[in-house]
Order: structure tokens, then C-alpha cells, then sequence
């Protein structure tokens, strides 16, 4: 099974290199058919007037003053520049994945996201069965197993306090929690199973935490009017040492956390309080305080018959994740989510024998403390649209260059589309420094200054000049919106682009596609 986790932690890390590899790989055949098509039309043009080598020299000059070629020169050089924009996918990739280890390390050295699994009461028993031995006669074996009951009602408030810490560049959430719980196991004497004794005076209770070095100080534990102590044992853990009941695959995945190291942090262990010198009763009442600090995300497994759940805390951008979604509210960044939970909305038993439950994690259910912005996943969502940046920055270079009869030489078009591929190189770099929204002006300005400077000395024409600046304001500022607006980001980006396309198709409309000018 480590094995199997491994292989696939492997191929997430490799994901964004082959994402490039496909993209690049994906540009050399696009200029390679382009090249074909390229080859064949001057090779049909040259066996069509090969018997007249003044008109193919007229021919060739015309053609490379078409706009046919300059239109195939252009795609040529945005296919091209596709591979530097795959290149920044990847870069900003790799950068994600250097935060989240070191998130990770952050967390390590705190504790890692807890999951709680609420008391519950474990009763040995033995039982009696009788089989015949070879010589066909009766005899008795012992067979020793484990009980589990649930509570009949369990309820549990948790108040949580986030904080951020900070390594460098990046900051990892973590929190402290104080955590009480109350319960009842009720009905205990008709626990009844055939031909077995049940052995009260052994009973113990197991509260599940899935990284024990998140608890900060003794556990206060009250059955009834005795006050008992927890010790952290292996036996019958409530994890099982398994790694994803202790800590979801997804995030295994997400945080890059190595598989053995982490189980030797989890180790399997369970809080165990024991029972012994306690008068058996019909129901035991109890009471747990629990001081316990984790990273990012707190779960609660619904052990109890009837469960009640409470989360509070003060942060802004809470995610309710598991099993059963919550009421709860928000006010100035203050949230409380209330759970309340049936036997039948779980898929948990009252009562159990030894493994027959194989999992209780898939119950699970809690708060995800998420960042209130995540800057790499803004950065890839814009990097996705250079091509569009990439086509119509040319679109208009294309359009002053046949309405001003300004040539522009392809070299000037490689390098106008270089400076927009390195605002996301800038918008990259500045964001990790002083956030998204200040780093998107920073670039954005800029990269708009650049080639407005840079346009200006090609057109030699304030009028085409302040066009395109003008065009490329309206570009970035309409990608802030798109990035800002997660919800309706197609909707919008589909009508942005339907309309630039009207108006390219507008501008376009007097083009003599003969003679290469205005008509």
C-alpha cells in the first residue's frame, strides 16, 4: 500500500512537467505542419512559373509582401511563443509545490491536521465454543475478543484559535483548540452476545487523535464522579496505524507528505483511560477537556448515537469538508458551525466486535482553515490565458502595420511577445512578495509601459500608440475581473471574447485581402 501511495505522489510531482512536456511537444508539430503547408505552397508557386524567372522573382517579392505571409509568419511566432508560456505554467508550479513543503515543515514541527474520534468504551469479553476433537469428543475452546460501544449522546465544543507562522516567504495556519467533551454510554447491562462473558472490570475507553504531539497538556477525564488519567497506548487503536483514516489521501497528496515519516509521527496510538476500580453501572456519565494544537484543518468522527457538534473561531475564509454539512454563521470574520447528527445519518454501528468496522474516517467531518488568498492558483488561472494576451497584442500590431502601411519586422513581434510572457515572470515574483492584487498593478503597468515605449518607436505615431496601450489597459484590467470572479469567470470571459472578436471583425471589414490595403 506505501508503495501504491508513493507511485502516485510521484506522478502529482511530475504532473506539471508533463503539462509542459505535452505543450511543447504539442508546438513543434504545430510549426512543423506549418512548415509543411509553408514548403508546399512555394513549392507549388515555383513548378507553376518556373518557366518564367523574371515573373517568379515578382511573385516571391509579392508574396513575402503579402499578407498571407506576414498572417503565417505571425501564428508561426505565437506557436512559438507557447513554449516559454508552458515554461512559466511549470515555473509556477514548481513554486506552489516548494510552499506546500514547506507548509508542510512548518506544520511538522507544530503538528500536522487532527482528526478526533470521541470516547468510546471498549469491553473484552470471551467466548465459549464447543467442537469435537478427532476422536469425536466435546471439548471447549476460548476465544477472547474486544466490544466496542458508542456513546448514546455525545456532545462537543470545540473553539478554535488560528494563527499564521511564517518561514520566509511563506506562512503555514495553524491553530490551538480547546476542546470539551460529554457523553453517556447508557444501557450497559443488556450488553448481552452468546456464549460470551463479558469482563466489565477490564473495560477501557479510547479517544482517537490522529498526531498525539498536538496535545499540550494533561487530559482532564471524568466518568461519573471519578476523575481518571490518559496514557497514550497502541492497543486497538482507533486509526489503526492506517494512513488514510488518520489523514485523508487528498491531502497526503496536496501537502507531499512522506508516507513514512508520517506514520511513524501517527504511530497508531490512541488516548487510553482506564477503567479499572470503577463500579459497573447501567450508564457512565463523562466529561473530557482536551488543550490540542493542529495545522490547517480540525475533523470530529460521530461515534456518538446522538452527536452534537460545535465549531467556533475567529477566521475569515472557513471550509466546512467531510461527511455532513453545518449550520453556521459568520460575523467580522467570527464563525461558528453547528453539527447535529443521527444514528441513521452515519454509517457507524451502536455496538461492534473487534474489526468489524473497517473505517470511522469516511464519517468524518469538521473545518478547513483555508488562506484567505491563494496567489499560485491566481497566478496559474492567469497564466493560462497568454495565448489570448499573445494573439491580440499582434491582432492589433497586425492592423496598424497594414492601416499605417508601417512595416513591422517579425523580430519587433517575437520581442513585444517576450515582454508580455515575462509579466507573468513578474506577476509571479512580486506576488510572493506583496500579494496578488499589488503585484497584478505592479507587472501590469509595467509590462503596458514597455511596450508602449516600445511601439512608439516602431509607429513613429502618437495615434496607433495610444491605441494600443489603450487596448492592452482594457486587456489586463478585464483578466483582473475574470480572476476576481470565480463564479461566472467563463460566463463573463466567453462574452468578453465574443465582443473583441465582433470588434476585430468590425475593423477588419475594409481590408483588401488582393491588394493588402483599405477599401
Amino acid at each position: 500500500m506505501i508503495i501504491t501511495l508513493l507511485k502516485k505522489i510521484l506522478i502529482i510531482q511530475t504532473n506539471s512537467f508533463m503539462n509542459s512536456l505535452y505543450m511543447i511537444i504539442f508546438v513543434i508539430i504545430a510549426l512543423f505542419v506549418a512548415g509543411v503547408v509553408f514548403a508546399v505552397v512555394m513549392a507549388v508557386r515555383y513548378f507553376t512559373n518556373k518557366n518564367n524567372n523574371d515573373n517568379m522573382e515578382k511573385t516571391n517579392a509579392k508574396f513575402t509582401d503579402s499578407l498571407t505571409f506576414k498572417g503565417i509568419v505571425i501564428v508561426i511566432l505565437i506557436l512559438l511563443l507557447l513554449i516559454p508560456g508552458a515554461m512559466i505554467q511549470g515555473l509556477i508550479s514548481e513554486r506552489q509545490q516548494r510552499s506546500e513543503e514547506t507548509v508542510t515543515k512548518i506544520s511538522d514541527k507544530w503538528s500536522l491536521a487532527q482528526t478526533v474520534c470521541a470516547p468510546v468504551l471498549v469491553i473484552p469479553y470471551t467466548t465459549t465454543l464447543s467442537v469435537k476433537n478427532s476422536k469425536g469428543q466435546t471439548e471447549q475452546s476460548f476465544d477472547e475478543h474486544n466490544l466496542y460501544v458508542t456513546p448514546a449522546k455525545l456532545e462537543i465544543d470545540a473553539h478554535l484559535q488560528p494563527e499564521q507562522r511564517h518561514y520566509g516567504i511563506y506562512n503555514a495556519i495553524l491553530y490551538k483548540s480547546t476542546i470539551a467533551m460529554q457523553g453517556q454510554f447508557a444501557q450497559l447491562k443488556n450488553l448481552e452476545i452468546a456464549n460470551s462473558a463479558l469482563h466489565f472490570d477490564r473495560a477501557y475507553i479510547l479517544i482517537g487523535v490522529t498526531d498525539l504531539r498536538g496535545i499540550t497538556q494533561n487530559i482532564d477525564f471524568k466518568l461519573n464522579t471519578n476523575n481518571l488519567t490518559a496514557a497514550a497506548g497502541t492497543k486497538n487503536s482507533l486509526f489503526d496505524g492506517n494512513i488514510t483514516d488518520a489523514y485523508p489521501l487528498d491531502k497526503v497528496k496536496e501537502r507531499m507528505v512522506f508516507i513514512d515519516d508520517y506514520e511513524k509521527k501517527i504511530s497508531g496510538k490512541s488516548l487510553i483511560i482506564n477503567t479499572k476500580g470503577i463500579t459497573a453501572s447501567d450508564s457512565l456519565d463523562f466529561i473530557c477537556n482536551l488543550q490540542l494544537n493542529g495545522s490547517s484543518e480540525i475533523n470530529f468522527i460521530p461515534v456518538g448515537q446522538t452527536t452534537q457538534v460545535t465549531i467556533s473561531g475567529k477566521w475569515q475564509s472557513p471550509s466546512f469538508v467531510g461527511a455532513f454539512t453545518p449550520d453556521y454563521s459568520l460575523d467580522n470574520s467570527q464563525f461558528t458551525a453547528n453539527w447535529s447528527i443521527l444514528n441513521f445519518n452515519r454509517s457507524i454501528p451502536a455496538i461492534w466486535s473487534d474489526n468489524e468496522v473497517a473505517s470511522l474516517r469516511e464519517n468524518a467531518f469538521g473545518v478547513n482553515l483555508l488562506e484567505p488568498v491563494d496567489h499560485y492558483q491566481q497566478n496559474m488561472r492567469s497564466a493560462k490565458y497568454a495565448l489570448m494576451f499573445i494573439a491580440l497584442t499582434f491582432v492589433v500590431f497586425f492592423f496598424v502595420e497594414i492601416f499605417t502601411e508601417k512595416r513591422i519586422h517579425p523580430i519587433q513581434y517575437l520581442l513585444v511577445g517576450i515582454a508580455l510572457i515575462l509579466f507573468y515572470s513578474l506577476l509571479l515574483s512580486f506576488s510572493e512578495q506583496i500579494g496578488f492584487a499589488l503585484a497584478y498593478v505592479v507587472a501590469s503597468a509595467a509590462t503596458i509601459t514597455l511596450i508602449t515605449l516600445y511601439a512608439h518607436s516602431i509607429f513613429k505615431n502618437l495615434t496607433p500608440t495610444l491605441i494600443l496601450a489603450g487596448i492592452l489597459t482594457i486587456l489586463y484590467v478585464f483578466l483582473f475581473v475574470i480572476l476576481q470572479l470565480e463564479d461566472i469567470a467563463l460566463l463573463i470571459g466567453s462574452v468578453g471574447l465574443f465582443l473583441i472578436l465582433g470588434i476585430i471583425m468590425f475593423v477588419s471589414r475594409k481590408i483588401n485581402r488582393y491588394k493588402g490595403k483599405t477599401a
